[in-house]
């Protein structure tokens, strides 16, 4: 299989980029929903915010890394046999993926500095706190991170119902063309 795209398939770094943003995505809304009923005596109460955080800064990395990708590499073009309605469709959906996944890391880092303090990860360095004086910043942020969390899972969710329509009911190559096969 090729690193890069071709005109008819993704290459192996796109592909490996959506599936691991999609698995670390779904793994981040997990802990998120997990930790925060977790109670004050609770052993995880700092260390699973912790991780996420950490989780959360290493794929906003992943996610610059992948928009740089996707101009290096350009996407196949859509399908031919797709309407324009579709390929609109999946130009916005995309959009909006990459929009909303930007502003839900954002958002968590508004969250984690709004006292001024930096960002541990995975304790090898810190990201610093450069906004911290917004007012009420740690509570708006929070609440645009998880109704912005709960728009992209479902929206993700969608993405996966329409490439599974398009492969089994319009038999077409969009869903084969992101596992790596024509």
């Amino acid at each position: 299989m090729q690193l890069r795209n071709s005109s008819s398939r993704y290459g192996l770094v796109s592909i490996l980029l959506h599936w691991g943003v999609a698995l670390v995505v779904f793994g981040l809304f997990a802990l998120g929903l997990w930790m925060v009923d977790l109670d004050y005596y609770d052993t995880w109460r700092k260390a699973a915010p912790d991780l996420h955080k950490s989780i959360g800064l290493t794929l906003f990395a992943v996610m610059v890394v992948r928009v740089v990708w996707r101009f290096i590499s350009l996407p196949p073009p859509a399908l031919s046999a797709q309407s324009r309605l579709v390929q609109w469709g999946a130009k916005f959906g995309h959009l909006f993926l990459y929009v909303g996944l930007f502003a839900v890391m954002f958002a968590g880092y508004l969250i984690s500095t709004a006292d001024g303090v930096g960002i541990p990860v995975f304790d090898l360095f810190e990201v610093p706190a450069l906004i911290s004086s917004i007012p009420d910043q740690a509570d708006v942020a929070g609440a645009v991170h998880e109704y912005l969390a709960w728009a992209l899972v479902i929206f993700a969710g969608f993405h996966a119902l329409a490439a599974l329509k398009h492969h089994f009911i319009d038999r077409d190559a969009t869903l084969t063309r992101m596992l790596g096969r024509d």
